[in-house]
């Protein structure tokens, strides 16, 4: 077994073997732009990790690897589009440095270049992933436009703020892990535990970004807390905050997810207190605490090899401490 960061390299060296600039130069260059912009690579990792621990050479896994890292970064483009978002980790985002067309029309060709990659596998394989990929893209898509409903509705209940968070985050956690299993041709058994296993560690990933986004460290978090404040989002905190408070604390939270101040720092605070005194804050971690003993449950239960486990184990460890 390899660690995270030799599976990154592989799969880095892959990414700049493929990604190539061809004519019209306007159509492709810009997906080598966003492709080249960085990020973690957590996915296409997990696809190679997958495809060792379940017995197949994990470099078989690579086009599966960059199919999942190239759908991801589709979904970043027009994402920004949809949001209007001038940057993306730093630098200028797609439409931004392009026009809104290029950006349509490039993350058009991504998602096409990410089905086309999986016809370097055969038969039952090919079938599989293909079968996987379409289902947990239109779940994506899902995810994304139940995001948007929630911004301008005022009845999202705690199972429909998890459902979106699955289709939108956890899906394609799973599906990474899948698709390795798929190419190492393991088991059915394995192939959805090990897809139930990311997904449940996607969640709580993701309820555990919706946590730091309010209360973490911006050292160790890599931004500035409290910008889905800023933003009105009606995230798990907000949604159980409004379940757990009294009369008077709701009618005081729901004011302030109306008003947009030019300075935030009080309406953060005031938010923030009100998560922590409803008691939203601790039930939120108890969330996040819930979904991660899932996920490793799931995984207790594969069968395979104990040792085969420890680089899930540790990599779901490191995920959730923010260390990958």
């Amino acid at each position: 077994m390899k660690s995270v960061a030799e599976y990154r390299e592989a799969f880095q060296e892959y990414l700049d073997l493929k990604m190539q600039v061809r004519k019209p130069e306007n159509l492709y260059e810009p997906m080598k732009y966003i492709l080249g912009l960085g990020g973690k690579r957590l996915r296409p990792v997990l696809v190679l990790m997958a495809t060792d621990i379940f017995d197949a050479d994990y470099r078989k896994a690579l086009d599966a690897a960059l199919a999942i890292e190239v759908f991801h970064n589709f979904s970043l483009v027009h994402d920004d589009i949809m949001d209007d978002a001038p940057l993306r980790r730093g630098r200028e985002t797609v439409h931004e440095r392009w026009d809104i067309n290029t950006g349509i029309l490039s993350g058009d060709a991504m998602l096409i270049n990410a089905y086309q990659l999986f016809e370097n596998y055969e038969g039952e394989t090919f079938k599989e992933l293909a079968r996987l990929f379409t289902k947990t893209a239109i779940r994506v898509c899902e995810g994304q436009q139940y995001d948007i409903d929630f911004e301008t509705r005022d009845d999202v209940a705690i199972e429909d703020y998890i459902r979106m968070i699955e289709f939108k985050t956890a899906v394609l956690v799973g599906a990474s892990l899948q698709m390795g299993a798929i190419v190492a041709g393991t088991s059915t058994q394995c192939k959805e535990a090990v897809y139930e296993f990311g997904r449940l560690l996607g969640i709580a990933f993701q309820l555990q970004d919706d946590y730091l986004d309010a209360f973490g460290d911006p050292v160790t978090f890599g931004k500035q807390p409290g910008g889905d404040i800023i933003e009105n989002k009606k995230t798990f905190l907000y949604l159980k905050a409004l379940e757990t408070s009294g009369a008077s604390e709701v009618q005081q939270l729901e004011h302030l997810y109306t008003i947009n101040p030019a300075e935030t720092s009080g309406k953060i605070e005031a938010v923030k207190n009100l998560f922590e005194s409803s008691g939203a804050a601790e039930l939120t971690r108890q969330e996040i605490e819930k979904y991660t003993n899932k996920a490793f449950d799931v995984l207790d239960k594969i069968e395979i090899a104990e040792e085969k486990k420890i680089p899930l184990r540790q990599f779901g460890e490191m995920l959730m401490n923010r260390k990958v």
